[in-house]
């Protein structure tokens, strides 16, 4: 019987099921007869008991493609493409992406028709050029990474300093991209070994980190970037690191990274904030801010840390005092996306900054209010259109997790974009693979992207290559008939782009 053509699309995101698809077995029928030389039993055996039922998720991400995230978690690359079981029954066209889609994932990525790029790898391989022929080997911030991609900073929130972020950091090395580790680990977790009550000895949660890393860290690749702010500045964080024996490998070879944090997507012009219960909130009193919004007889509280100060003379000095007092470490920056997002990109640059991290309002967090996620900040698509061409080295995050969106911000002056929620909900699904599967997937989506465009690094990359949907229709209040221009919204790419 031929099984009938449908022409509907897959049932979930662009280029994979919302439901993750499993090869279809057959299934042999039960054997009842009673094997050779076996007496018959009077009862049939007991059944055996039904597998345990995996753990539910720890963690939700509302607003976020989290069903696709996990199913790359589990799949890897096998999810960048429909269900295999269904190719010759179904019919394939273009569908709605998951959830509400912004800027950013509104542009269209535009392959050309001539091709000079592809004639001259076609020239030096002397054979067509394929997808597997794209070099995503890139430098971020000064560190050697065989992705475009780095590990964005988790902080001091329980759902980003417990053991997921221990897992992201050791499959991080692995697939040999940077670690950012976020804020106020040190004032609120401490930083040497502490003793519990029996004796034993537990790591703390920043140096859990850094030796998870250091244990699956190849040769010569990746990197390690820690943040400080106001309070960490107060605890000497960057001190203790560049002075401690166990960072000594990374000074050596070039792969620490200081970055300063100005602000973050999720909450531009705030500062950290985490919930807290009440014992907990009377020993962090002495360094933060704590305040009882959840009501006077609620169990938690509020803990807030100050967003610090800064005008392009303050943050010049500070990125001056980084390069002078840590000379072997790398010199980082992090914005929230903020109005003047370019007038701070190039102050950083212009004081030596080996990375500039532009924050994009979609970027997730652990705990802000809710105004802020909704309301402030500018989205990634304008922080970058506004950057124009950088001037140095330009990371992106905010709301990344799969190739198409990563691609974009490449073209639009990334060098690389960072994975943070993304990677928290895989190694949520899977604690030993997911983030190397979803980054597997993605490098893939991005090969098959840079290959379409007629290009074979990341680097070559640029706005044409990309194409906005018109504003809706407004009258020119004053037509210039003779001209017939077209204007988009992003500037045309510098002579050699450089990136």
């Amino acid at each position: 019987m031929t099984t009938p053509l449908t022409a509907s699309s897959p049932p979930a995101a662009p280029s994979m099921p919302s439901t993750p698809f499993a090869p279809t077995t057959p299934v042999a029928p039960a054997d009842t007869s009673t094997p050779t030389g076996t007496p018959p039993q009077s009862a049939p055996a007991a059944p055996a008991p039904a597998p345990a039922p995996a753990p539910a998720p720890a963690l939700t991400a509302p607003g976020f493609p989290e069903t696709q995230v996990r199913a790359r978690a589990r799949l890897g690359t096998a999810a960048v493409f429909p269900d295999p079981t269904t190719y010759g029954s179904r019919l394939f066209g273009p569908e709605n992406a998951p959830g509400p889609a912004d800027a950013l994932d509104r542009i269209r990525i535009v392959p050309p028709v001539f091709m000079p790029e592809r004639l001259e790898k076609l020239i030096d391989l002397a054979r067509e050029p394929e997808f597997d022929d794209v070099d995503l080997t890139t430098r971020i911030g000064g560190f050697t990474a065989r992705l475009p991609l780095y590990l964005s900073a988790f902080g001091s929130t329980r759902a980003g300093s417990g053991d997921l972020a221990v897992h992201a950091s050791r499959q991080a090395a692995r697939l040999g991209i940077p670690m950012v580790i976020g804020e106020n680990m040190v004032p609120v977790h401490g930083y040497r070994r502490t003793a519990t009550k029996g004796g034993d000895t537990t790591r703390s949660a920043l140096l859990a980190r850094v030796e998870a890393y250091l244990e699956a860290a190849p040769d010569g690749v990746g990197g390690i970037v820690v943040q400080q702010s106001t309070e960490d500045a107060d605890c000497e964080v960057w001190n203790l690191l560049y002075s401690d024996p166990a960072f000594r490998p990374l000074l050596d070879t070039g792969r620490l990274a200081f970055e300063l944090k100005t602000g973050q997507g999720a909450k531009p012009g705030l500062g950290g904030m985490t919930v807290v219960g009440r014992a907990e909130a009377e020993e962090l009193a002495r360094r933060f801010t704590v305040r009882e919004v959840f009501g006077a007889d609620a169990p938690h509280q509020l803990r807030c840390a100050v967003p610090g100060t800064f005008t392009e003379e303050i943050l010049s000095q500070q990125l001056r005092f980084m390069r002078n007092n840590f000379p072997k470490a790398r010199t980082w920056v992090k914005f929230h996306p903020g109005r003047d997002i370019a007038h701070a990109a190039r102050t950083a640059w212009a004081a030596g900054a080996d990375a500039v991290t532009v924050d994009g309002a979609e970027g997730g967090t652990g705990w802000a209010p809710g105004v802020f996620l909704d309301q402030a900040g500018l989205p990634l698509a304008e922080a970058l259109r506004r950057i124009g061409t950088p001037a140095g080295c330009l990371l992106a995050t905010g709301r990344v997790w799969e190739g198409g969106r990563a691609l974009r911000a490449l073209a639009l002056g990334a060098r690389a974009v960072g994975l943070g929620r993304a990677a928290l909900v895989a190694v949520d699904e899977d604690p030993a693979h997911g983030l190397r599967r979803l980054a597997d997937a993605l490098a893939l989506e991005l090969r098959l992207l840079i290959s379409a465009l007629g290009k074979y690094t990341p680097a070559a990359l640029a706005p044409d290559d990309l194409w906005s949907p018109p504003p809706p229709f407004t009258p020119d209040p004053d037509p210039d008939p003779a001209s017939d221009t077209v204007h988009g919204p992003f500037p045309a790419p510098a002579p050699g782009h450089p990136r």
